[in-house]
């Protein structure tokens, strides 16, 4: 049980774990921290060649009126609508707390599927948003306003797709029957990810170079599809659209 002492001490707050207030604090709390070291380099940017040359659009810059923005909605969404549902759900769903931990091949296991069953949601969602010129006016237009990406523009999008992304990402711990842990890691592993995808650096160490045959696009993938949108809808792996016939991988 590798993963029995991180839960024991996890459970020494569960008070915390079972508040209303945890999960808008969480999430926001782990978004904010994973946007961090990218605006730091955006910083460091405008000044050095060696942090820019990593960046995926080299021309562009981020603003302070960006950063401003997207943190301001980031906060609208998570206070006036995520944080109403989370109470409902506290209310209706009481939050069980198991003594045990998971194992940790069977956590594993179940990121990972949560994360592709995410991919394929998304990957859905995304596609009809773009396909439909209505959906697309309606509600997806507005997460394309930057053509070039940042960190703090991957929550940069109205109520109905931070609602409905978010139900995605909730609804598939419960279906799997997860851990708490799992799918409080689940959760981590979703919001890094979603971080990375648009924080418009192509980095050494980013994901999409540890995970080989060119099965996870990540930032290139995405940056591009905000280049160009009629490509490149899944947000993580490549498999659906090279399916679909819209996936665009620049050499």
């Amino acid at each position: 049980m590798l993963l029995q002492p991180v839960w024991s001490f996890l459970l020494g707050h569960s008070s915390l774990l079972r508040s209303p207030f945890f999960p808008v604090f969480f999430s926001l709390s782990v978004y904010l921290t994973f946007c961090l070291p990218f605006l730091l380099l955006d910083l460091l940017s405008c000044r050095w060649n060696l942090v820019r040359r990593y960046k995926l659009q080299s021309q562009s810059s981020v603003s302070w009126a960006s950063v401003r923005n997207c943190l301001a909605l980031t906060l609208y969404n998570h206070l006036i609508f995520i944080f109403p549902l989370t109470v409902l759900n506290w209310y209706l769903r009481p939050v069980l707390l198991p003594l045990e931990a998971p194992p940790l091949p069977h956590l594993l296991a179940q990121v990972l599927v949560c994360l592709l069953l995410f991919d394929f949601q998304s990957f859905m969602w995304h596609l009809a948003h773009h396909k439909v010129p209505w959906l697309y006016r309606t509600f997806h237009k507005l997460h394309h306003t930057y053509t070039s990406t940042s960190a703090l523009t991957a929550e940069y999008s109205g109520a109905w797709e931070t609602l409905s992304l978010g139900l995605f990402a909730a609804a598939n711990p419960l279906l799997l029957g997860c851990h708490p842990l799992t799918e409080m890691v689940f959760f981590i592993v979703n919001i890094w990810l979603s971080v990375e995808d648009h924080c418009g650096y192509d980095l050494p160490w980013a994901t999409h170079r540890l995970i080989p045959f060119g099965l996870y696009g990540g930032s290139r993938h995405h940056d591009l599809h905000h280049l160009k949108s009629k490509y490149n809808y899944a947000p993580y792996f490549t498999h659906w659209d090279r399916l679909a016939g819209t996936l665009y991988m620049e050499d």
